[in-house]
């Protein structure tokens, strides 16, 4: 049985992903699919007063209608004067060969059973997302993300969105509001998630993106270690490569 009190930091792999829709524009999405993203947010639709068109902005963040354009991911490691971080990234637009080369990554280095993924709105978001765009892509799913039949406690998944609800299902606080209010320094960036898809269908900047999700998968793990009541690493022990 698995515990979330995770001993040696060296077993969790900090990831964050950055989607996009796999169509930019609504009139270029085929007919049939723009009638199945109009069924699927159908109740938003009607909650918003808004068409499926409008919508569209959104699909990103559908599994279904978008694709992973980036994969950052971050390893803590103890050494001599005290903690050290280093993110790193996968990307490119071809989506199935990001995929591999992460999946690649967990089969040699996270594949027993003292391993963990952690990321923040991970289980709602990041983990499953990354599990479908496999399916989707003819890709092997490694160990951690073939979850199929695994009770809760066996799944090796670490949610940093989780560990602050405290319980509190109806939780949802994002990344920079935690990072905010609990003195975590995170350098201010010229793009948020909410321009991604533009950054990349019309700037055509994806290592821009690239810059962003590292960053974010550094706040990660930092998150993660204030969480544990543990000091913050320092700008000097953190490289982005």
């Amino acid at each position: 049985m698995r515990s979330e009190v995770v001993r040696d930091l060296s077993k969790v792999l900090f990831l964050d992903i950055e989607t996009v829709p796999a169509v930019w524009r609504w009139e270029d999405l085929e007919p049939d699919l723009q009638d199945l993203w109009a069924a699927k947010t159908r109740r938003r639709q009607e909650q918003l007063g808004r068409n499926a068109g409008e919508l569209y902005v959104e699909a990103g963040i559908q599994a279904e209608f978008g694709k992973i354009i980036c994969i950052g991911v971050g390893r803590i490691e103890r050494k001599g004067d005290g903690l050290h971080l280093r993110a790193t990234t996968f990307h490119g637009h071809d989506e199935k060969d990001v995929l591999q080369q992460f999946t690649a990554l967990l089969d040699r280095h996270y594949a027993s059973d003292d391993h963990w993924l952690c990321g923040h709105n991970g289980k709602e978001f990041d983990f499953p997302y990354i599990a479908r765009r496999c399916v989707v892509n003819g890709v092997r799913l490694p160990r951690l993300l073939d979850i199929a039949g695994l009770k809760p406690w066996e799944v090796g998944h670490l949610d940093t969105m989780n560990l602050w609800s405290f319980g509190d299902r109806k939780n949802f606080t994002s990344l920079a509001l935690l990072t905010r209010i609990l003195g975590i320094p995170t350098p201010k960036d010229d793009i948020s998630g909410a321009d991604v898809g533009r950054v990349y269908y019309e700037e055509q900047d994806l290592e821009r993106i690239a810059r962003y999700c590292r960053k974010d998968v550094v706040a990660t793990a930092q998150l993660y270690l204030r969480l544990r009541g543990e000091a913050l690493i320092p700008d000097t022990h953190i490289e982005q490569v």
